[in-house]
């Protein structure tokens, strides 16, 4: 991949992919005139920690404003080694490196509203942490759904999901009585009389479908208001193959990425129907230098805290730290290596990172003066996995960025 030179290209421009491999950089013309007007007003502003800072900020006052669309130019690259890394860990034949890219770089609202830039970490790394994450829950969870018939599928459904995906689908209240009834009868009559934990539950026999028929025919007239038409078996599993359909989409609908062209249209693109670029109000030069000064003290601070906290612990616990993030080893590995056992290893290394993890929030809550909610310390807990990797994968550029 060629890398993207200067500030205008990496937050104007898009990856293209040629046969699911990277194919050029595509500049969206809006953008790259925004870039430039905001450039030609703070020709001083040349680090691309200041850009990204900048277009988060207007994003958070203006989220339909061109900063979303600035930040996901930006984050391209994350994104694809993120969709490269985690599609290379599942074995899947349904979706290339393409498809994860498009999955991952939707879900940069997730993004957006979880980094929080007070606390001073990078927004690549926290970004390449999010995607990761999310693609795997995706991957795991499509997988599952992919691989279950339909009559598995409606037997892990949720009522709520089940009547969700039907209200998604554009059916009516009274088309989604018939068919939530027709559901229950089917779990009623058919799924108790099944072995549970199976993901190729069989369609029912022709008289189990008769015997759920004959349960919503007389279920109707107290369940349903109007109580409906009489309705025959071949019916209830048609009814029953549409909510499954229904089901599948709403849980994992299909992605269209921003440079398809649009229906019908010789030219054009989706990307043409984003919110014209608006005027934007910008920081003061004073503002962002003192902004910057206090992120780089707050990095500074937390960067010996944590290597303090790194120190403090036990040689066994550093080296396990060492073997897992420095060498990528798995906790099997690490145990067959330091002749230990892997429950072992899974423990001190989880005692670790609590170690270092409460060291951190101690340190966010007395100098940050951040309350540790739930959500704060899943964040904190994100942020101390990347720094861990990142220390242990480049110590010595780490080291020396640090001092």
């Amino acid at each position: 991949m060629r890398p993207r030179q200067g500030i205008t290209e990496v937050f104007s421009t898009f990856l293209q992919f040629d046969a699911d491999r990277f194919s050029a950089w595509a500049t969206d013309p809006k953008l790259r005139r925004s870039m430039q007007t905001c450039l030609a007003r703070l020709p001083q502003e040349t680090a691309e920690n200041f850009w990204v800072l900048y277009w988060y900020k207007l994003w958070q006052s203006q989220p339909a404003s061109l900063a979303r669309v600035h930040l996901a130019a930006y984050l391209q690259e994350v994104c694809y080694w993120a969709a490269h890394k985690t599609i290379a860990s599942f074995s899947t034949a349904q979706y290339t490196l393409s498809d994860c890219f498009q999955m991952a770089i939707a879900r940069l609202d997730k993004v957006l509203k979880g980094f929080n830039p007070q606390l001073g970490f990078s927004f690549k790394n926290y970004a390449s942490a999010i995607f990761i994450s999310v693609l795997k829950d995706i991957l795991r969870q499509h997988q599952e759904i992919d691989i279950c018939t339909n009559w598995s599928l409606l037997r892990k459904l949720s009522q709520k999901r089940f009547v969700e995906s039907l209200q998604n689908a554009g059916l009516s209240s009274q088309t989604i009585a018939c068919y939530l009834l027709a559901w229950n009868c089917f779990k009623t009559i058919y799924v108790p009389t099944q072995a549970t934990g199976t993901r190729q539950l069989p369609k029912p026999d022709p008289a189990t479908w008769e015997t759920i028929a004959a349960l919503y025919n007389s279920e109707r007239f107290t369940q349903l208001n109007p109580s409906g038409q009489s309705c025959s078996a071949q019916t209830i599993e048609k009814w029953l193959i549409a909510c499954a359909k229904a089901a599948r989409s709403y849980l994992y609908p299909s992605l269209v990425s921003i440079n398809t062209p649009k229906p019908g249209q010789e030219s054009g693109e989706f990307l043409d129907d984003l919110a014209q670029f608006a005027q934007e109000t910008f920081l003061t030069q004073l503002i962002a230098e003192e902004e910057q000064q206090s992120r780089h003290s707050q990095q500074t601070q937390l960067k010996a805290v944590l290597g303090e906290a790194l120190t403090k612990l036990e040689p066994q616990a550093q080296s396990i730290f060492q073997l897992y993030y420095g060498q990528a080893l798995t906790q099997q590995q690490i145990a067959q290596q330091l002749d230990m056992k892997q429950y072992t290893v899974s423990r001190r290394l989880t005692k670790a990172r609590e170690t270092l993890l409460l060291s951190l929030a101690r340190w966010s809550q007395e100098t940050l003066h951040i309350s540790l909610t739930s959500e704060v310390l899943d964040y904190i807990n994100t942020v101390l996995e990347e720094w861990l990797k990142l220390y242990y994968s480049h110590p010595p550029s780490y080291t020396e960025s640090s001092s």
